[in-house]
């Protein structure tokens, strides 16, 4: 975004009914904190990927999108989400509820990884920064 915000829609559309799975993002600084995902997809039907610009038009963003078959780029069986998941305890976070941790200035990133029992998600992912807690 070439140091601008960054506000975006994506969109899954997956399975035989074309279910769309979205995420909405807004970063206050798009270079110093750029955004990535990773959608898992079941392998039922074609899935298809909308990546929405949902800023004015003078903040552009720049998007790329790249298929990951299992098993073979993704580092095992079960995908990169489960692969992080089973690398560090996953931690219940109920409806309502906030679960915050802390790390230190020197880790430049981090991946989170957010899953159910297979009813829909919706979270609020915010960095806070600095001592006044800037919300990113």
């Amino acid at each position: 975004t070439e140091g601008r915000p960054l506000n975006a829609k994506v969109e899954l559309w997956d399975g035989p009914d074309n279910t769309p799975q979205t995420i909405e993002i807004y970063v206050e600084e798009g270079n110093m904190r750029p955004f990535s995902t990773v959608f898992e997809t079941p392998g039922f039907a074609t899935n298809t990927i909308a990546i929405r610009n949902t800023a004015h038009m003078e903040f552009p963003l720049y998007a790329a999108v790249k298929p990951v078959k299992k098993d073979v780029e993704d580092g095992g069986p079960g995908g990169p989400a489960l692969n992080l998941s089973s690398t560090n305890k996953p931690k219940t976070v109920q409806g309502g509820a906030v679960y915050t941790t802390a790390f230190a200035p020197a880790v430049e990133s981090v991946q989170i990884a957010i899953e159910s029992d297979g009813r829909p998600v919706k979270a609020r992912i915010e960095l806070l920064q600095g001592p006044n807690n800037s919300k990113q």
